[in-house]
Parts: C-alpha cells; sequence; structure tokens
C-alpha cells in the first residue's frame, strides 16, 4: 500500500467513527505520537503507549461531535484536520477545537503522528 492508499484507508476509517480501528490497523509498533504540550504525554513511543493515551482521551472526555478532513498529502506525509465538540467529564467544561494532525507514512504504516492545536 502506497502512501496515498495508506493515507485514503485511514481517513475514511477515521471519518466512519472508528478511530480505534483505524489506529490498530495502521499504526507501526514503533509508532510516535507528539502532542503540542507539556506532560507525560507530550511524547509517546510504541504501539501501547499511544494506545494507552488515546484511552484516557476517551476516558476523560464526552465526545459529542468530530469532523475529519482530509487527507491532504505531501509526500509521505498526509494531513488531516479535525474539528471537536468535546466536554472534559471532570470539570463539565464543554469546548470546541480545532486540531491538525501530521502523519508519516512508511511501508503502509503510520510511523509518526504530530498534532498542531
Amino acid at each position: 500500500m502506497n502512501t496515498k492508499e495508506t493515507a485514503e484507508a485511514f481517513t475514511a476509517l477515521l471519518k466512519s467513527g472508528d478511530h480505534e480501528g483505524a489506529a490498530k490497523k495502521f499504526n507501526a509498533e514503533d509508532i510516535v505520537s507528539l502532542e503540542a504540550m507539556k506532560g507525560p504525554m507530550a511524547e509517546c513511543r510504541g504501539r501501547a503507549a499511544v494506545e494507552a493515551k488515546s484511552d484516557w482521551f476517551y476516558a476523560n472526555h464526552t465526545i459529542h461531535e468530530v469532523t475529519t478532513e482530509g487527507p491532504f498529502m505531501n509526500g509521505e506525509q498526509f494531513a488531516v484536520r479535525f474539528q471537536m465538540d468535546i466536554t472534559t467529564k471532570a470539570t463539565g467544561e464543554r469546548m470546541k477545537s480545532a486540531e491538525i494532525a501530521l502523519y508519516t507514512v512508511k511501508h503502509g504504516k503510520i510511523i509518526e503522528e504530530r498534532f498542531f492545536y
């Protein structure tokens, strides 16, 4: 699978709401995830660490709506734009946010994800 095919299939799963399935199918075992924040989840290395970060997010937020746009291609990378309507469970604060994710692909698998918000 080339990068464009990977990007299109991955993004199709995201658009259908299957974020977990997209990660399981396309994340490399040695994926690196980089968030635009400080703290223990700013950089996660390996599939298990990235899954744990995702599990934490879903356990601590109520997701009302996610809109996914893309993929936007550039060589071995592609970007996806997310718009989210979420509530933080601990505070009850509901917020809308926009985020860009930049994915790098090698041999049909995502080896790096980098988030901008």
